[in-house]
Protein backbone atom coordinates (compact mmCIF):
# COMPACT_ATOMS: atom_id res chain seq x y z
CA UNK A 1 0.00 0.00 0.00
CA UNK A 2 1.40 3.40 -1.03
CA UNK A 3 2.36 5.81 1.71
CA UNK A 4 -0.22 8.58 2.18
CA UNK A 5 0.57 12.12 1.09
CA UNK A 6 1.58 14.33 3.99
CA UNK A 7 0.69 18.02 4.19
CA UNK A 8 2.73 20.20 6.54
CA UNK A 9 1.04 23.45 7.52
CA UNK A 10 0.81 26.03 10.28
CA UNK A 11 -1.43 25.07 13.18
CA UNK A 12 -4.81 26.68 13.64
CA UNK A 13 -6.30 29.31 15.92
CA UNK A 14 -9.13 31.89 15.98
CA UNK A 15 -11.55 29.13 14.95
CA UNK A 16 -9.56 28.33 11.79
CA UNK A 17 -7.79 25.03 10.95
CA UNK A 18 -4.61 26.97 10.09
CA UNK A 19 -3.61 30.63 10.42
CA UNK A 20 -1.75 30.98 7.11
CA UNK A 21 -3.45 31.98 3.83
CA UNK A 22 -1.51 29.56 1.62
CA UNK A 23 -1.84 26.66 4.06
CA UNK A 24 -5.56 27.34 4.32
CA UNK A 25 -5.92 27.39 0.52
CA UNK A 26 -4.29 23.97 0.13
CA UNK A 27 -6.03 22.41 3.12
CA UNK A 28 -9.45 23.65 1.96
CA UNK A 29 -8.93 22.49 -1.62
CA UNK A 30 -7.89 19.05 -0.38
CA UNK A 31 -11.08 18.88 1.69
CA UNK A 32 -13.20 19.87 -1.31
CA UNK A 33 -11.51 17.29 -3.56
CA UNK A 34 -11.56 14.51 -0.97
CA UNK A 35 -7.79 14.03 -1.05
CA UNK A 36 -6.60 11.59 1.65
CA UNK A 37 -3.88 13.67 3.26
CA UNK A 38 -2.09 13.10 6.52
CA UNK A 39 -2.02 16.64 7.91
CA UNK A 40 0.91 17.71 10.07
CA UNK A 41 0.10 20.94 11.90
CA UNK A 42 3.34 22.41 13.18
CA UNK A 43 4.66 25.70 14.56
CA UNK A 44 8.24 25.43 13.31
CA UNK A 45 8.67 25.69 9.52
CA UNK A 46 12.19 24.27 9.84
CA UNK A 47 10.60 20.93 10.68
CA UNK A 48 8.89 20.88 7.32
CA UNK A 49 10.69 18.75 4.67
CA UNK A 50 11.15 21.94 2.61
CA UNK A 51 11.86 24.34 5.47
CA UNK A 52 8.72 26.30 4.59
CA UNK A 53 4.93 25.97 4.90
CA UNK A 54 2.80 24.66 3.30
CA UNK A 55 4.67 21.62 2.01
CA UNK A 56 3.28 18.42 0.49
CA UNK A 57 5.37 15.27 0.79
CA UNK A 58 4.48 12.60 -1.78
CA UNK A 59 6.13 9.42 -3.01
CA UNK A 60 6.15 10.22 -6.74
CA UNK A 61 6.77 14.01 -6.78
CA UNK A 62 8.90 14.41 -3.66
CA UNK A 63 8.25 17.66 -1.77
CA UNK A 64 6.08 20.43 -3.25
CA UNK A 65 5.84 23.87 -1.66
CA UNK A 66 3.81 26.40 -3.65
CA UNK A 67 0.01 26.12 -3.38
CA UNK A 68 -0.61 26.01 -7.15
CA UNK A 69 1.95 23.19 -7.52
CA UNK A 70 0.39 21.24 -4.67
CA UNK A 71 -3.10 21.68 -6.13
CA UNK A 72 -1.86 20.65 -9.60
CA UNK A 73 -0.35 17.51 -8.09
CA UNK A 74 -3.61 16.66 -6.32
CA UNK A 75 -5.42 17.01 -9.65
CA UNK A 76 -2.94 14.61 -11.26
CA UNK A 77 -3.82 12.15 -8.49
CA UNK A 78 -7.51 12.41 -9.57
CA UNK A 79 -8.49 14.72 -6.72
CA UNK A 80 -9.95 17.50 -8.84
CA UNK A 81 -12.49 19.87 -7.33
CA UNK A 82 -12.87 21.58 -10.75
CA UNK A 83 -13.73 18.44 -12.68
CA UNK A 84 -17.32 19.47 -13.45
CA UNK A 85 -16.61 23.10 -14.37
CA UNK A 86 -17.30 24.38 -17.87
CA UNK A 87 -14.65 26.13 -19.97
CA UNK A 88 -16.17 29.51 -19.06
CA UNK A 89 -16.19 28.67 -15.38
CA UNK A 90 -12.56 27.59 -15.65
CA UNK A 91 -11.69 30.94 -17.24
CA UNK A 92 -13.63 32.79 -14.51
CA UNK A 93 -11.67 30.83 -11.90
CA UNK A 94 -8.34 31.96 -13.34
CA UNK A 95 -9.52 35.58 -13.60
CA UNK A 96 -10.81 35.78 -10.03
CA UNK A 97 -7.74 34.05 -8.56
CA UNK A 98 -5.57 36.64 -10.33
CA UNK A 99 -7.81 39.37 -8.94
CA UNK A 100 -7.41 37.98 -5.42
CA UNK A 101 -3.63 37.85 -5.64
CA UNK A 102 -3.36 41.32 -7.16
CA UNK A 103 -5.99 43.24 -5.20
CA UNK A 104 -6.92 41.43 -1.98
CA UNK A 105 -3.80 39.57 -0.88
CA UNK A 106 -1.61 42.72 -0.69
CA UNK A 107 -4.15 44.32 1.66
CA UNK A 108 -4.23 41.16 3.80
CA UNK A 109 -0.43 41.16 4.01
CA UNK A 110 -0.47 44.85 4.92
CA UNK A 111 -3.10 44.30 7.62
CA UNK A 112 -1.18 41.49 9.32
CA UNK A 113 2.48 42.30 8.67
CA UNK A 114 2.87 46.06 7.95
CA UNK A 115 0.31 47.83 10.12
CA UNK A 116 2.40 48.41 13.24
CA UNK A 117 -0.39 47.96 15.80
CA UNK A 118 -1.66 44.75 14.20
CA UNK A 119 1.84 43.35 13.77
CA UNK A 120 3.08 44.10 17.29
CA UNK A 121 -0.12 43.38 19.24
CA UNK A 122 -1.45 40.49 17.18
CA UNK A 123 0.67 38.90 14.45
CA UNK A 124 4.12 38.95 16.01
CA UNK A 125 2.70 38.16 19.42
CA UNK A 126 0.90 35.07 18.10
CA UNK A 127 3.91 33.70 16.22
CA UNK A 128 6.29 34.46 19.10
CA UNK A 129 4.06 32.45 21.45
CA UNK A 130 3.50 29.62 18.96
CA UNK A 131 7.05 29.13 17.65
CA UNK A 132 9.30 27.18 20.06
CA UNK A 133 12.21 28.81 21.91
CA UNK A 134 14.69 30.09 20.81
CA UNK A 135 13.43 30.36 17.22
CA UNK A 136 10.59 32.63 18.36
CA UNK A 137 13.13 35.44 18.86
CA UNK A 138 13.87 35.88 15.15
CA UNK A 139 11.53 33.77 12.98
CA UNK A 140 8.57 36.22 13.24
CA UNK A 141 10.73 39.02 11.87
CA UNK A 142 12.01 36.73 9.14
CA UNK A 143 8.43 35.91 8.20
CA UNK A 144 7.63 39.62 8.14
CA UNK A 145 10.54 40.16 5.75
CA UNK A 146 9.25 37.42 3.46
CA UNK A 147 5.79 38.97 3.29
CA UNK A 148 7.18 42.46 2.75
CA UNK A 149 9.20 41.15 -0.18
CA UNK A 150 6.06 39.59 -1.62
CA UNK A 151 4.25 42.90 -1.21
CA UNK A 152 7.05 44.70 -3.05
CA UNK A 153 6.95 42.20 -5.91
CA UNK A 154 3.22 42.83 -6.31
CA UNK A 155 3.04 46.57 -5.66
CA UNK A 156 6.57 47.83 -6.23
CA UNK A 157 9.32 48.96 -3.86
CA UNK A 158 8.82 51.21 -0.86
CA UNK A 159 6.71 48.97 1.37
CA UNK A 160 9.03 48.86 4.35
CA UNK A 161 6.82 50.87 6.66
CA UNK A 162 3.34 52.28 7.11
CA UNK A 163 2.18 54.90 4.63
CA UNK A 164 -1.28 56.40 4.95
CA UNK A 165 -1.68 57.07 1.22
CA UNK A 166 -0.51 53.61 0.24
CA UNK A 167 -2.81 52.08 2.85
CA UNK A 168 -5.80 53.97 1.41
CA UNK A 169 -4.91 52.77 -2.09
CA UNK A 170 -4.49 49.17 -0.98
CA UNK A 171 -7.69 49.08 1.03
CA UNK A 172 -9.70 50.73 -1.75
CA UNK A 173 -8.60 48.00 -4.17
CA UNK A 174 -9.33 45.31 -1.58
CA UNK A 175 -12.83 46.66 -0.93
CA UNK A 176 -13.51 46.75 -4.66
CA UNK A 177 -12.34 43.14 -4.95
CA UNK A 178 -14.59 42.03 -2.09
CA UNK A 179 -17.54 43.84 -3.67
CA UNK A 180 -16.96 41.99 -6.95
CA UNK A 181 -16.74 38.68 -5.10
CA UNK A 182 -19.96 39.45 -3.27
CA UNK A 183 -21.71 40.23 -6.56
CA UNK A 184 -20.34 37.06 -8.16
CA UNK A 185 -21.44 34.86 -5.25
CA UNK A 186 -24.91 36.41 -4.96
CA UNK A 187 -27.27 34.06 -3.14
CA UNK A 188 -25.44 30.88 -4.18
CA UNK A 189 -23.89 28.55 -1.66
CA UNK A 190 -20.64 28.40 -3.65
CA UNK A 191 -19.36 30.43 -6.59
CA UNK A 192 -20.44 27.88 -9.19
CA UNK A 193 -23.54 26.45 -7.56
CA UNK A 194 -23.97 23.76 -4.93
CA UNK A 195 -20.50 22.18 -5.13
CA UNK A 196 -17.25 23.86 -4.06
CA UNK A 197 -14.35 24.32 -6.48
CA UNK A 198 -10.82 25.72 -6.35
CA UNK A 199 -12.09 29.32 -6.54
CA UNK A 200 -14.06 28.75 -3.35
CA UNK A 201 -10.89 27.50 -1.63
CA UNK A 202 -8.89 30.57 -2.68
CA UNK A 203 -11.61 33.04 -1.72
CA UNK A 204 -12.29 31.34 1.60
CA UNK A 205 -8.61 31.27 2.61
CA UNK A 206 -8.25 35.03 2.08
CA UNK A 207 -11.56 36.10 3.61
CA UNK A 208 -11.70 33.70 6.57
CA UNK A 209 -8.37 34.92 7.87
CA UNK A 210 -9.62 38.52 7.82
CA UNK A 211 -12.96 37.56 9.29
CA UNK A 212 -11.71 35.47 12.22
CA UNK A 213 -8.43 37.10 13.29
CA UNK A 214 -8.73 39.48 16.24
CA UNK A 215 -6.89 42.43 14.70
CA UNK A 216 -6.71 45.62 16.83
CA UNK A 217 -6.92 47.72 13.66
CA UNK A 218 -9.76 46.11 11.73
CA UNK A 219 -10.49 48.57 8.92
CA UNK A 220 -10.65 45.87 6.26
CA UNK A 221 -12.57 43.55 8.58
CA UNK A 222 -15.33 46.10 8.97
CA UNK A 223 -15.98 46.18 5.23
CA UNK A 224 -15.97 42.39 4.98
CA UNK A 225 -18.47 42.10 7.83
CA UNK A 226 -20.81 44.42 5.93
CA UNK A 227 -21.00 41.85 3.09
CA UNK A 228 -23.35 39.30 4.61
CA UNK A 229 -23.15 36.71 1.83
CA UNK A 230 -19.34 36.51 2.02
CA UNK A 231 -19.46 36.14 5.82
CA UNK A 232 -22.08 33.38 5.50
CA UNK A 233 -19.92 31.75 2.81
CA UNK A 234 -16.96 31.55 5.20
CA UNK A 235 -19.07 30.39 8.14
CA UNK A 236 -20.71 27.67 6.04
CA UNK A 237 -17.38 26.24 4.83
CA UNK A 238 -16.01 26.21 8.38
CA UNK A 239 -19.02 24.35 9.73
CA UNK A 240 -19.22 21.88 6.82
CA UNK A 241 -15.57 21.05 6.24
CA UNK A 242 -13.79 22.05 9.46
CA UNK A 243 -16.23 21.33 12.29
CA UNK A 244 -14.88 21.79 15.79
CA UNK A 245 -12.30 24.43 14.94
CA UNK A 246 -14.10 26.99 17.10
CA UNK A 247 -12.48 25.15 19.98
CA UNK A 248 -9.00 25.25 18.46
CA UNK A 249 -6.66 25.77 21.44
CA UNK A 250 -4.36 28.74 21.56
CA UNK A 251 -0.61 28.39 21.35
CA UNK A 252 0.00 28.41 25.10
CA UNK A 253 -2.50 25.65 25.75
CA UNK A 254 -1.05 23.57 22.95
CA UNK A 255 2.43 24.07 24.31
CA UNK A 256 1.42 22.84 27.74
CA UNK A 257 -0.73 19.92 26.66
CA UNK A 258 1.27 18.80 23.63
CA UNK A 259 0.28 18.77 19.97
CA UNK A 260 -0.98 15.38 18.88
CA UNK A 261 -0.61 16.23 15.20
CA UNK A 262 2.82 17.80 15.53
CA UNK A 263 4.90 14.82 14.45
CA UNK A 264 4.32 12.84 17.62
CA UNK A 265 5.15 9.63 15.78
CA UNK A 266 8.44 10.97 14.43
CA UNK A 267 11.22 8.76 15.87
CA UNK A 268 13.73 11.59 15.44
CA UNK A 269 11.58 14.22 17.13
CA UNK A 270 13.90 14.72 20.13
CA UNK A 271 16.96 14.97 17.88
CA UNK A 272 15.23 17.57 15.70
CA UNK A 273 14.20 19.58 18.76
CA UNK A 274 17.77 19.63 20.10
CA UNK A 275 19.11 20.55 16.67
CA UNK A 276 16.58 23.39 16.41
CA UNK A 277 17.70 24.76 19.78
CA UNK A 278 21.40 24.53 18.85
CA UNK A 279 20.85 26.21 15.48
CA UNK A 280 18.69 28.89 17.09
CA UNK A 281 21.27 29.66 19.77
CA UNK A 282 24.04 29.82 17.15
CA UNK A 283 21.95 32.21 15.06
CA UNK A 284 21.21 34.41 18.07
CA UNK A 285 24.89 34.56 19.09
CA UNK A 286 25.93 35.30 15.51
CA UNK A 287 23.37 38.07 15.27
CA UNK A 288 24.56 39.55 18.58
CA UNK A 289 28.17 39.71 17.34
CA UNK A 290 27.26 41.09 13.91
CA UNK A 291 24.99 43.79 15.34
CA UNK A 292 27.56 44.86 17.93
CA UNK A 293 25.44 43.84 20.91
CA UNK A 294 28.32 41.62 22.06
CA UNK A 295 31.97 42.24 21.31
CA UNK A 296 35.29 40.67 22.26
CA UNK A 297 38.09 42.96 23.36
CA UNK A 298 41.52 41.74 22.31
CA UNK A 299 44.39 42.44 24.68
CA UNK A 300 47.95 41.99 23.48
CA UNK A 301 50.33 39.72 25.36
CA UNK A 302 52.75 42.60 25.94
CA UNK A 303 50.04 44.79 27.45
CA UNK A 304 48.91 41.88 29.60
CA UNK A 305 52.46 41.40 30.93
CA UNK A 306 52.81 45.14 31.57
CA UNK A 307 49.55 45.23 33.48
CA UNK A 308 50.63 42.19 35.48
CA UNK A 309 53.95 43.86 36.29
CA UNK A 310 52.18 46.98 37.54
CA UNK A 311 49.94 44.81 39.66
CA UNK A 312 52.88 43.05 41.30
CA UNK A 313 54.64 46.38 41.85
CA UNK A 314 51.60 47.75 43.58
CA UNK A 315 51.42 44.68 45.74
CA UNK A 316 55.08 45.04 46.69
CA UNK A 317 54.56 48.68 47.63
CA UNK A 318 51.65 47.75 49.81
Amino acid sequence: MAAPMELYCWKGDWGLPTVDVECLTVLTYAKFAGAPLKVRKITNPWRSPSGSLPALKSVDEGVLCQPHKIITHLRKQKYNADYDLSAKQGADTMAFISLLEEKLLPAVIYSFWVDSKNYVDHTRKWYAEAIPFPLNFFLPNRLQGKYLERLRLTKGSGWCEEDEEKEKELFAEARECMNLLSQKLGTQKFFFGDSPASLDAYVFSHLALLLKAKLPNGKLQQHLKSLDNLCSFCTSILSLYFPGNEGEPNSKKMASSGNSTDLDDDPFKRRKQILSVVVGLAAMIGYAFLSGIVSIERVSAAKHLTDSSHLHDDDDEE
